[in-house]
């Protein structure tokens, strides 16, 4: 008989309910602690409750789109713009449009404004270039001479002279080399990664062999390149940031067909770039990947789509068979050459890696404007404020005196009527506060989760959520006794009819949110990531202390023996006589008494 009893309490959760007791301690243990030991004791507030930066955008036609500015476009651009800030979704960074040629950025504080400026103003116009003729980017002629006796330089009219001097040379000047023949800014497919990589002349070693075959043919090719091409490099500087930026916008309002000058990031090189051989809307996929192997550090890694692979293959076939430095093609970012790759043979496949330089965080950013897509227009920075959160402090303060009220009113209710058990009510509901405000401190740091006033009111909703859950159990037990039965088995044959009531309730409020999450933006996906991350937490705690708590208080006299303060008092539940199965039998009647 041992054995069946001992069956019987497993499935119902009687047999150890004080370990599992333990374990959700154990975890909340754990949770405060990792709040404190990442130094975050309050989670990451919103805009509207700590202010934050604001910023509006007004759109700019490109050329040859005179039509560009519509409503469909504008949509597109903010929602690309709200997936940058974003990430995951649910940082509260607010995008929205304003008009017909606005978008307003809300930035909260604590988040980087600068960088999100960056992410969001920057239209990821993507290019790959042809590079007809390229040279230092320090100033035009009367600045050449100076540079040139250290790097070999004769004059500014044959920059061709200035690759092959670098090519002999690749541990003198790293200006030259960095742009053209080193591992910095190399594009190859994952099949060529080897080769590169086996030493850091390796890069220099393919393009070696035709530009030694024709040493002339860049000064050749600076010579075949338009006048007025040739003297828009010859004045363009690149030694200043601002200067770059002035380069970097007018290289970017230019046609697709039209041959322009570009700056390099670092201000090192400045190319003259034939028409855009294959766009960036060409770019399918970019990510972010450490390459450890090769020791080029951080890349970023491109997959091409079917009609862009066929056109990279075809560029970099036809330039693989010039001399230096027309072997080369630019991959030029909203006007800005970000790595001016030499190539030595096609590179079919649809995949092609950037490297060069790049740290996780610059490789990162360029991948998540690149995944994202191109902005379908261009915008300026027209208005930037800082917003305070004073309105926002209010309205909290208001909500959390109206939830305190709700709250105290919810214990005099549970007090008076359930009296006791409101005991295990309180106490669950405390350990669902404690679980959701450590688990949406850590989410802070960890995912960019911003607490605003609509995450707030579903954290206020989730309490009746959860105390519902408990007045399913409470009832469900009191049935039992009111059927006649003592409170442990009431409590293990409620727990089954409870618990199926209280999974499809939760699941009903989860899918809701979930649904709400998804289909939302702005500062309501705050309320639904929080309706249903506690909505879990909800399942968590019925099922790890609730019901266990229940389990051990059955086991003592004050709830056992139904006392009227209990609030399971047999009596005042109207509960029927008990059953009288066991008459029959004399032996069962004195076991009985």
């Amino acid at each position: 008989m041992a054995a069946p009893k001992k069956g019987r309490r497993s499935p119902g959760g009687q047999g150890r309910p004080g370990r599992t007791l333990v374990l959700i301690v154990i975890a909340m243990v754990a949770l405060v602690g990792g709040m404190f030991a990442s130094g975050t004791s309050t989670p990451r507030l919103g805009i509207d409750l700590a202010g934050g930066t604001s910023f509006t955008l007004q759109a700019r036609n490109q050329p040859g789109k005179p039509n560009a500015i519509n409503e469909t476009n504008m949509k597109t651009a903010a929602g690309i713009m709200e997936r940058r800030v974003n990430g995951l979704g649910v940082s509260e960074a607010e995008v929205q449009t304003q008009g017909t040629n606005h978008i307003v950025v809300n930035i909260p504080k604590g988040t980087d404004a600068k960088q999100a400026r960056q992410q969001v103003g920057t239209t990821a116009q993507l290019g790959f270039r042809p590079v007809l003729t390229a040279t230092t980017g320090a100033k035009t002629p009367s600045a050449t001479p100076s540079p040139s006796a250290s790097s070999g330089k004769k004059d500014d009219g044959k920059k061709g002279d200035d690759k092959k001097d670098g090519e002999k040379a690749e541990g003198k000047p790293s200006a030259t080399p960095s742009a053209s023949n080193t591992t910095q800014g190399r594009a190859v497919t994952s099949a060529l990664k080897k080769g590169p990589a086996e030493t850091p002349s390796a890069s220099g070693s393919p393009s070696a062999k035709p530009s030694d075959s024709a040493s002339p043919q860049p000064s050749t090719g600076g010579d075949q390149i338009p006048a007025a091409l040739q003297k828009q490099l010859a004045d363009l500087d690149c030694s200043t940031p601002q200067a770059r930026s002035q380069a970097s916008e007018k290289a970017a309002n230019a046609k697709p067909t039209d041959q322009v000058v570009s700056c390099k990031e670092d201000g090192t090189q400045k190319y003259a770039l034939g028409p855009v051989a294959v766009e960036g809307t060409d770019v399918k996929d970019a990510s972010a990947v450490f390459e450890a192997q090769s020791g080029q550090g951080w890349i970023v890694q491109m997959d091409f789509t079917g009609a862009g692979g066929k056109k990279f293959a075809d560029v970099t076939g036809k330039l693989a068979a010039k001399p230096q430095p027309q072997n080369q093609f630019a991959i030029v970012l909203d006007g800005q050459t970000i790595s001016a790759p030499s190539v030595s043979k096609a590179i079919p496949g649809g995949q092609a890696t950037i490297s060069g330089g790049f740290d996780q965080k610059s490789a990162g950013d360029l991948a998540n404007m690149l995944s994202y897509g191109a902005l379908p227009l261009s915008f300026k920075i027209a208005d930037e404020t800082t917003v305070t959160a004073a309105l926002g402090g209010e309205q909290l303060q208001a909500g959390l005196i109206a939830g305190a009220i709700g709250l105290a009113l919810v214990v005099v209710y549970l007090v008076a009527y359930y009296r006791g058990l409101a005991l295990v009510a309180l106490a669950s509901l405390a350990v669902s506060a404690i679980l959701t405000y450590t688990i949406m401190t850590l989410l802070g740091p960890a995912i960019g989760f911003a607490l605003n006033l609509p995450a707030v009111c579903g954290a206020i909703v989730a309490i009746g959520i959860t105390a519902d859950s408990f007045i399913v159990y409470f009832e469900r037990i009191r049935d039992e006794i009111r059927e006649g039965r003592t409170l442990r088995p009431a409590v293990e044959r409620g727990w089954p009819r409870a618990r199926r009531t209280i999974l499809v309730s939760d699941f009903v409020s989860f899918l809701a949110a979930f649904v709400l999450f998804i289909v939302t933006v702005g500062k309501v996906k705050g309320f639904a990531f929080t309706l249903g991350l506690t909505t879990l937490l909800d399942i968590v705690v019925v099922f790890l202390f609730t019901k266990p708590l229940m389990t051990l208080l059955a086991r003592r006299k004050f709830f056992a023996s139904g006392h009227p303060w209990s609030g399971l008092d047999p009596k005042r539940l109207g509960a029927k006589p008990p059953l009288r199965r066991r008459r029959t039998t004399a032996p069962t009647e004195t076991k009985e008494a």
